[in-house]
């Protein structure tokens, strides 16, 4: 995990899991053997596993950003002059990027935090754009919006491949569409647990009452709701 808490945690992830995503991004972003995709992320963050999914999983280059690079001027030449074609970036630090002259860009993918509808409004136009969501506990990424469109709203979307998203109350009832609650993963995309931490697992990784005989959830922690969008029903992050 990212360590936002101030200890990070080693997730046991299956291959099921991740062969689900990396099918998930070859169909949703395009990449392909001739695509050039950016490495930027840090290791010790898992948006640097959804990076080499999504070039190992179709055979593209991998572009990989120098440790010197963070944003602004660097990152935005680093992008032109290796002609990047793919990229998963924070929206913090997409923001400090000029659009300009990035037609080379076909797919961006943002996540790790909230995506301003204004930041949509820059680089969506021309290209696919998709706002990705998910705690490491279930393979990386567990939605997927887009592509964006500018003026339209940014949720988190819908549950990936292998994903199944469930918005409980505190009684863990599933709630009608529109109305708040936490939302919990289950299904292929689910990892196995904590590594080496078998209490902390048995406490976020719960029996799912929805699901098989020893199926289980992970409780995100995190506050949602349904709700109607362009492209059918899509969670929006409270």
């Amino acid at each position: 995990t990212s360590g936002s808490t101030g200890l990070p945690k080693g997730v046991a992830v299956t291959h099921e899991g991740l062969m689900n995503f990396a099918t998930e991004l070859r169909e949703r972003c395009g990449t392909r053997p001739g695509s050039r995709v950016l490495h930027f992320a840090s290791p010790s963050f898992d948006a640097s596993v959804l990076e080499y999914l999504l070039a190992f999983g179709a055979g593209a280059t991998f572009v990989i950003a120098p440790t010197s690079v963070y944003g602004g001027d660097d990152l935005a030449e680093l992008l032109r002059r290796h002609d990047v074609t793919h990229a998963f970036i924070t929206p913090a630090a997409l923001a400090s990027v000029h659009e300009t002259g990035m037609d080379q860009l076909e797919m961006i993918g943002v996540g790790g935090d909230v995506c301003p509808p204004e930041l949509v409004a820059r680089w969506a136009p021309g290209r696919r754009m998709f706002n990705m969501y998910g705690p490491t506990e279930a393979t990386i990424s567990v939605t997927i919006d887009g592509p964006l469109q500018p003026a339209e709203p940014v949720t988190i979307g819908s549950p990936n491949r292998g994903v199944e998203a469930l918005v409980l109350d505190a009684r863990l009832r599933p709630v009608a569409v529109g109305v708040p609650g936490e939302l919990y993963v289950a299904g292929p995309a689910l990892a196995r647990g904590y590594h080496d931490r078998l209490g902390l697992s048995a406490e976020r990784f719960v029996a799912n009452p929805y699901g098989g005989n020893g199926a289980r959830m992970y409780r995100t922690g995190d506050l949602v709701r349904w709700v109607e969008a362009e492209r059918g029903l899509s969670l929006e992050y409270l």
